[in-house]
């Protein structure tokens, strides 16, 4: 069987670590790559490893586990493109702090076998295995994905078109930026809204709210013009029909 999830565990206590180890370790979707006890060797550990789940503490001696989230920085050419974190605290009051950081999951220790496989279901459905990305994003939601050479979280509602280049993508947003990400527009296009996004070319996906003009091109294509962009892009002909639909 091969493993869904490559995780490590980010705790200063080394017993905490041996029991969240021991509840996980009958879990055949998740394989424990690693352990750290500061933020500095979490932070070198992902870096080396790869992760693509981190079981992290909220309150680490002298340190906030929040804070590695800033502190996560790969080459532009790594296999990982998105990473979770699932947050694992004997505290409450940072639940709020961790979904707003988007955080897969909030544990409480002790954590039981049960939470881990809520959590589990919960990471099958959001898709963030690499065979399975299935999940439905919402229009205001906020994925933490690999863009340029640093995570950062992105704004679904700020992202004005997204183009490609074989297996990367180019990510256009509204604070006038382009980020690259190694994520392909087969996967952009099975995640994100509806509702609010269309593809219009084989390399081409735009945020409809964003479309400021249509005109037709030649006989045989259009064009569409976005805000914030002087230059147009092309609709070919298979993607025509699907666009239209979105304004009947």
């Amino acid at each position: 069987m091969i493993t869904k999830f490559k995780a490590i565990i980010v705790d200063d206590e080394k017993l905490a670590r041996l029991d969240l180890r021991n509840v996980l370790s009958s879990f055949k979707d998740i394989e424990i790559i690693g352990e750290a006890n500061n933020i500095s060797s979490a932070e070198q550990m992902i870096h080396k490893l790869h992760p693509n789940l981190v079981f992290l503490d909220v309150q680490l001696r002298g340190e906030s586990g929040f804070s590695l989230l800033d502190r996560i920085d790969f080459p532009q050419n790594s296999a990982s493109s998105e990473l979770d974190f699932v947050f694992v605290t004997a505290y409450d009051k940072y639940a709020f702090r961790a979904f707003d950081v988007n955080a897969l999951d909030y544990l409480l220790k002790p954590v039981s076998p049960e939470r881990i496989r809520q959590m589990i279901d919960k990471l099958n459905y959001r898709g963030v295995s690499k065979t399975n990305h299935t999940h439905r994003l919402n229009y205001d939601d906020v994925i933490f994905l690999l863009l340029n050479t640093k995570y950062s979280f992105l704004k679904i509602s700020s992202i004005i078109a997204i183009t490609s280049n074989a297996d990367y993508t180019f990510i256009y947003t509204d604070d006038k930026t382009r980020a690259v990400t190694r994520k392909t527009m087969k996967e952009w296009e099975n995640r994100l809204p509806e509702d609010h996004f269309c593809r219009i070319h084989r390399e081409t996906i735009v945020n409809l709210s964003y479309l400021s003009n249509m005109e037709s091109w030649l006989s045989e294509s259009n064009k569409v013009f976005l805000d914030g962009f002087e230059e147009p892009f092309f609709i070919s002909r298979r993607y025509a029909a699907k666009l239209k639909k979105k304004f009947v």
